[in-house]
């Protein structure tokens, strides 16, 4: 009996932004999902020195610095939202960041290098302020972060990645199969590539038909139909007693 190869999530030659956001991005989607029942309404205070985001005497994290946003003084609008300017840490020699608290971000500049992936290896462009949330979550997906932060500082608002044990983690059938509905809903991606990768980056087996795709979580399925063109026609949660 021919049994089904894993095989595994990666950064591949022709990817373009959107492939490696459907690959990585669902993944951190649903850890950022953590660190918002961790902190609640709780608002982070960044220390720009020691690289140290805090919430309260309980709750803080060491953190890379990954880019940062400033929306334009000039009334600038783009369907609807303010636009202004990512400028990724990387490009850092006007800027003076700690050379050790952006180690995450030249991570992601050679990656931009090797691939050919403008999103990753150009310094700045314009965006608006919802569209730094999903560079900043392309990029935690890839460096397999615990989440990001977005967090304001003198009228900018820097991104940052967390890597700690602190936030817990939901590996639930559930869990999964509501997240990648969301994700795949809310975001510009190819949903039967965005579930393959949510899978196989979580850890459980993945297996591909033609008309559909199954996540196995245990003794649980989550399986996911598409239709031809890879677009999610449902999804259903089959669990063991």
């Amino acid at each position: 009996m021919q049994k089904d190869i894993q095989t595994p999530i990666e950064i591949e030659e022709g990817d373009n932004f959107k492939t490696v956001f459907s690959k990585y991005g669902c993944l951190a989607f649903d850890r950022q999902e953590n660190l918002a029942e961790l902190i609640g309404d709780l608002e982070g205070e960044l220390d720009l020195d020691t690289g140290v985001l805090k919430f309260n005497d309980e709750i803080e994290f060491p953190v890379q610095f990954l880019g940062f946003y400033k929306e334009f003084e000039e009334e600038n609008v783009t369907d609807g939202e303010p636009v202004g300017q990512w400028s990724w840490c990387w490009d850092n020699e006007d800027i003076g960041f700690d050379e050790e608290l952006i180690q995450d971000a030249m991570k992601i500049k050679e990656i931009g290098d090797k691939f050919s992936i403008k999103e990753f290896n150009t310094p700045v462009f314009q965006t608006t302020f919802n569209n730094c949330h999903i560079w900043a979550m392309a990029a935690c997906g890839v460096l397999d972060a615990d989440a990001y932060y977005g967090a304001r500082v003198d009228n900018i608002d820097i991104f940052v990645a967390i890597k700690s044990d602190l936030i817990p983690r939901n590996d639930s059938a559930e869990k999964f199969r509501t997240t990648f509905a969301t994700f795949q809903k809310n975001f510009n991606v190819f949903p039967r590539l965005a579930f393959e990768g949510y899978t196989k980056l979580k850890g459980y087996f993945f297996k591909g038909r033609e008309e559909f795709s199954v996540a196995k979580i245990g003794e649980d399925r989550v399986i996911a139909g598409f239709t031809d063109r890879g677009n999610l026609t449902h999804i259903q949660l089959l669990t063991v007693d």
